[in-house]
């Protein structure tokens, strides 16, 4: 008779002890992910806290970041080209004088 009283009380035991080392595994993996992520992040200057995630910044003189500003602004516009662009200001295209000037004055306003 007692035998069959600690069946269940056995299989409950075992069942408790397979969710405890499942959850052990699952916490143990967690927990190296995190520790791996954050030595990872932490290499490049990013730091979690309690507080929220700060990042540092190097710190460049203004005159380099002027110039590579300028060098990125002069790149744009060395490999920028405008098909088929006619600017109202100037003609590329080097028409004569006469038709830029019939073209501007087709652009006024007419007075009454």
């Amino acid at each position: 008779m007692a035998l069959k009283n600690f069946v269940p009380l056995a299989l409950l035991l075992l069942f408790v002890a397979v969710l405890a080392a499942v959850g052990y595994v699952a916490y143990s993996i967690v927990q190296d992910v995190s520790k791996n992520t954050r030595e990872k992040m932490e290499r490049k200057h990013v730091v979690f806290s309690k507080d929220g995630m700060k990042v540092e910044v190097k710190e460049m003189k203004d005159e380099e970041y002027k110039d590579r500003s300028q060098s990125v602004l002069v790149n744009m516009w060395n490999h920028t080209s405008f098909p088929a662009y006619k600017s109202r200001l100037w003609d590329m295209a080097g028409t004569s004088g006469a038709d830029t000037q019939f073209h501007a004055e087709q652009r006024k306003p007419h007075s009454h």
